[in-house]
């Protein structure tokens, strides 16, 4: 079953009002501890995440079933969706990153070396998409929107991202090129114009293969319901694109980095472990300084963490908004099966590869990183192997057939 399929495919009822009023209170909730308590910033921070989550479930913006769909069925409007955040995404971001600083406070891009373990783990957390049923923003997302087979890939996406710190001494010894940015490397315009003409490559091929596979564009419309759409959903793609783009902007004028998510999964993971007498302190990925320090914080102080969470508060009440917050307990074994497997790939491909579809492919291309592009190519191969596997596992594969323009 897919993340898309199952978030869209529930009847529409009225206003779920008890989770609704259960994430709205905890989402207030956490904005004012970590006012009072952290900082500004931060419970700013967890207000971001808490529109990122509603802005994935209502536009449905999952990345692991837009190139499901494209790899099985050749449509590419969850592609072309993707080629528009980036676009907008690198004439935002580039500029700022260039200069250093964005409304005076000093910014960097998440810019990781390009070599053997992005290519490996990339790969394994493609397949691990397609198995487990969502990337790591989609897990986020639909965990909070009431799926319970997401609960058990978040499980071992946290599990597989912690085995991984153990082995990443070898990973990182492999060979790979240095943290490369196209920014400084190209200058701003010539960076700008290179990206924005792969992106209109990447869109005219999936126009071309859709065609040739059904003749013509195919849509998804977005039905009213007479309510308001913009708060009860669904949302268009195009809008889902743009608020993503706007709030990892506005992420990286509060944090002075871009979006991240998986690196939380690891966080807890470590500090979970620790917990049951594991020395996750002394394993080397632990023992750097920025890792040790969050190790010995209290998670609340952890950027990804909190906007993780205001990820799933955030989906939690745009389900309830659409009133189709309604999780369901029973899981076939096969499905349950490739949840976990799924997970435990996915935890360990974002370690190896720096990052997974949003640190690595989304945050890493507007950063001008390298590694983002070779990320997206590792990653998309291992979503058709990941795709081929899914019958085995009793999961479908969608050859819907919308409507056309």
């Amino acid at each position: 079953m897919s993340t898309s399929t199952t978030l869209s495919a529930a009847p529409r009822a009225d206003i779920n009002l008890k989770p609704l009023g259960v994430a709205l209170l905890l989402i207030l909730l956490g904005t004012w501890y970590l006012g009072q308590n952290v900082s500004a910033k931060l419970a700013s921070l967890f207000v971001v995440g808490s529109l990122l989550g509603m802005a994935l479930y209502h536009a449905a913006f999952g990345f692991t079933s837009a190139w499901r769909v494209f790899i099985a069925d050749g449509r590419g409007a969850g592609l072309r969706a993707q080629m528009l955040m980036l676009a907008v995404g690198v004439a935002l971001f580039f500029p700022a990153l260039a200069n250093g600083t964005l409304f005076g406070n000093p910014v960097t891009g998440l810019v990781s070396p390009a070599g053997t373990s992005v290519i490996v783990g990339a790969f394994i957390f493609g397949i691990g998409m397609q198995l487990g049923g969502g990337c790591a923003s989609g897990t986020l997302y639909t965990v909070g929107g009431g799926s319970t087979r997401m609960l058990v890939t978040l499980f071992f996406f946290i599990v597989g991202s912690v085995v991984a710190t153990a082995y990443m001494p070898f990973w990182t010894s492999l060979p790979q090129l240095a943290p490369i940015s196209l920014v400084k490397t190209l200058g701003t315009g010539p960076a700008l114009l290179l990206n924005w003409a792969v992106f209109a490559l990447i869109a005219f091929i999936t126009v071309v293969v859709e065609k040739r596979r059904h003749g013509r564009i195919v849509v998804s419309p977005v039905k009213s319901t007479g309510r308001a759409t913009w708060l009860h959903g669904p949302w268009p793609l195009v809008a889902g694109a743009l608020a993503l783009v706007l709030l990892n902007f506005a992420t990286l004028a509060l944090s002075g980095r871009p979006w991240g998510v998986t690196s939380a999964f690891a966080l807890w993971g470590a500090k979970g472990a620790a917990l049951l007498g594991i020395d996750t302190p002394s394993w080397a990925y632990w023992s750097t300084k920025a890792n040790a320090a969050a190790l010995a914080a209290p998670v609340t102080q952890d950027v990804t963490s909190m906007m993780d969470i205001g990820i799933v508060l955030g989906a939690m009440a745009a389900a309830a908004l659409a009133g189709r917050y309604a999780p369901v307990w029973k899981l076939p074994l096969r499905s349950l099966v490739a949840a976990m497997v799924g997970g435990l790939m996915l935890g360990f491909g974002a370690r190896l590869a720096y990052g997974c579809n949003i640190g690595a492919y989304f945050s890493g291309i507007v950063s001008g990183s390298l590694h983002g592009w070779l990320w997206l190519i590792a990653a998309f191969a291992g979503n058709v192997f990941g795709t081929r596997l899914r019958p085995l596992f009793g999961l479908e594969v969608e050859r819907v057939k919308p409507s056309a323009c």
